[in-house]
């Protein structure tokens, strides 16, 4: 009996071994980031350095899949394996600011290719309970929390403060450090950690599977392509007095087009005041919802796990006519002005002390424009379709001190009208005005809003230039490339 148990070890306790938790945790990676942040408020210098913690995990063969705002803006990244005190050198192989997933790559896989891979699986259900892993503060070593899901939501991604996506709540704190790691239910791989909520304790947010199979699929031809979109904003129909008046049954569903986005994929198709009934077949109920795989989510979700060139079925209400269609998607690059840029220089001008720059959303939270102009053309650049006259909005951002701009120093915040009686659409085209062969008498600078226009005798510019260079350290007056 005793030779028949010890033969029944050996046979067993090697299979326990391969598959026990420890084993994956291998696979669960701390990463380690140097990072440099471009300075938008002087964008000719380099930036600052500084540095973070963060989680990966693999998923195949040199397959490390985190989150984006981890390895943003990196200038190093160095894996470091559980229980191992080797720094194995990586690199960000694609990123996806949009849905905060990136993949990543070690320079040497040789020491990994024993290693075991995690798999996705599905969504989790509510209530059921998920493991978090990853390399929070507080310790060095591997940690490992349970938490149960208790919503599962269309949520805004707080990496490019713009996008929203299919998130799942969990009561588990996702805390610096986690963020990138697996989010585990039956040995599968069910989200990546990746935010949490400081107004509530022990609550925190996965990217869930359906956003993490398409960014898979996204990168499979080598290039990250960005999502598709709708392009339609849309209004809640519960009020009976609106519904009455639109001619719609009092059955909760159907949500009003407020607007269509030119050059969108709905624009032509879609017009403000169109009843949104139908999605691919899924009824959208008054709250802009629909059912997918028995979760009600917000109606983009249709949207979201399509791609670009593929159709969605519409069904709405036009003068109490229904109408079907097929929408072609496509993606709405100019809404990336309100999401923030990572691995971007910063674009600008310096002319005679005037600086120049392309007004986005990291220009807007670094400068804080009070001009009610500058924030009407940010508010307005996509739904009002600024973006079809104006690649650029040109914002004059500073005025550094010098005798040639010693009377305009109040004119810094303003957006650019024209140059020279012509009317500036972006920074290429305002370099190419304050740059001409045959340069005019004076460079007349007219801005959005001010009393005057910015007056430059065109025989002091060079002077200034030089004396701008060398008083503020300037080593190069322009960068029109990002």
């Amino acid at each position: 009996m005793h030779r028949i148990f010890l033969l029944f070890l050996a046979l067993v306790l090697p299979l326990i071994a391969e598959n026990a938790p420890s084993d994956i945790y291998r696979s669960v990676l701390r990463i380690e980031v140097a990072t440099q942040v471009p300075d938008y408020g002087t964008p000719w210098n380099a930036g600052n350095f500084s540095g973070g913690i963060g989680t990966g995990f693999l998923i195949g063969k040199n397959r490390i899949l985190t989150n984006a705002h981890v390895v943003s803006n990196a200038r190093r990244l160095l894996i470091t394996v559980h229980g191992s005190p080797t720094k194995y050198p990586a690199r960000v192989k694609h990123v996806a600011h949009d849905c905060d997933l990136a993949m990543l790559e070690v320079e040497d896989f040789a020491d990994f290719e024993e290693f075991p891979t995690f798999e996705l699986g599905g969504v989790p259900k509510l209530e059921s309970e998920v493991r978090v892993i990853g390399y929070p503060i507080g310790g060095n070593r591997l940690s490992v929390t349970r938490g149960v899901v208790s919503r599962i939501d269309f949520q805004a991604y707080s990496h490019s403060r713009v996008d929203s996506h299919l998130a799942v709540q969990i009561d588990a704190a996702i805390n610096p450090g986690n963020s990138g790691g697996p989010v585990v239910q039956d040995d599968k791989v069910v989200g990546v950690a990746f935010q949490g909520l400081r107004k509530a304790d022990n609550t925190g947010y996965m990217i869930p599977t359906p956003v993490i199979r398409r960014f898979l699929k996204d990168i499979d031809d080598g290039t990250y392509d960005h999502y598709a979109d709708l392009g339609v904003n849309e209004f809640p129909l519960h009020n009976p007095a609106m519904r009455t008046a639109l001619g719609l049954a009092d059955d909760g569903l159907g949500v009003l087009v407020s607007s269509v986005i030119p050059t969108s994929s709905s624009d032509g198709v879609l017009e403000p005041g169109d009843v949104l009934m139908a999605l691919d077949g899924h009824p959208v109920d008054s709250a802009g919802m629909v059912d997918i795989e028995g979760e009600k989510v917000n109606l983009n979700e249709v949207v979201e796990r399509k791609f670009a060139g593929d159709k969605v079925a519409v069904r709405y209400r036009r003068g109490g006519a229904w109408h079907d269609v097929e929408v072609t998607l496509k993606p709405l690059p100019w809404s990336r002005m309100y999401a923030v840029r990572y691995e971007k220089q910063p674009r600008y001008i310096v002319f005679a002390g005037l600086v120049f720059q392309p007004l986005d959303t990291n220009l807007f939270a670094t400068s804080k424009f009070t001009d009610v102009t500058v924030r009407r053309l940010y508010t307005d650049y996509v739904p009002k379709g600024l973006f079809q006259k104006h690649e650029d909005i040109v914002i004059l951002t500073r005025v550094e001190s010098d005798p040639v701009t010693s009377q305009i120093a109040g004119y810094a915040g303003y957006a650019v009208e024209k140059i020279n009686g012509v009317e500036v659409a972006s920074m290429k085209q305002a370099y190419e005005l304050l740059h001409p062969e045959d340069p005019p008498e004076f460079y007349v600078i007219e801005l959005m809003g001010a009393n005057r226009p910015v007056v430059i005798p065109s025989s002091e510019v060079e002077a200034a230039n030089e004396r701008v260079s060398n008083n503020y350290g300037i080593a190069r007056m322009f960068n029109l490339e990002e």
